[in-house]
């Protein structure tokens, strides 16, 4: 059974917004949904040594999922293989996944009494062999998604490659899978 993990190279994207654009349009999100946005800090230094950072951010599909513990119905469940999601005809939208989600990651459709989030486009492209949309769509190939116990895969490589990758909040102990290189 795979692990499937996303590598996020912050030093690669651009800030092009074309992960929330599919993910955005794959998902038919509301207008006042989204489940992967980028933040951008800078611009940072003086002209002409000047930089931005521009950080996706999305669920991180954590191995101690608070989101999961949280939830009162079973809505927000993980599989054998990490990935973190929200069975919607369970989910009565209380919002106590919200509250227990550190990075922000869920949010409430109000117009279905729902609450939802990334879900690795699990079921039409990870389930079939494909990489997920904010993957397929990254020009820059700052994101890359696969297998975090295969060796030979490159999520693995990168990982346990690089000096500069870390994990958001990784002090809160929720062993997310996404990972930075910065």
């Amino acid at each position: 059974m795979p692990r499937y993990a996303m590598v996020i190279d912050t030093r690669k994207c651009t800030g092009c917004q074309s992960c929330t654009v599919a993910c955005r349009v794959h998902n038919k999100l509301p207008v006042d949904m989204i489940y992967n946005p980028v933040t951008t800090h800078g611009p940072v230094g003086k002209f002409p040594h000047v930089r931005m950072t521009h950080i996706p951010s999305l669920c991180m599909h954590c191995d101690v999922s608070p989101c999961v513990d949280a939830c009162p119905t079973g809505a927000s469940q993980q599989r054998e293989d990490g990935i973190v999601w929200v069975e919607a005809e369970k989910c009565v939208g209380c919002k106590a996944c919200v509250m227990a989600c550190p990075y922000g990651a869920r949010v409430s459709n109000h117009e279905e009494g729902t609450v939802q989030k990334c879900n690795f486009c699990k079921d039409d492209r990870v389930d079939q062999g494909k990489l997920p949309w904010c993957v397929q769509t990254c020009h820059q190939k700052a994101r890359v998604f696969g297998d975090i116990e295969d060796e030979n895969s490159e999520v693995f490589k990168l990982v346990n490659g690089s000096k500069n990758v870390g994990r958001l909040l990784e002090e809160l102990g929720t062993e997310p899978f996404v990972y930075y290189l910065y």
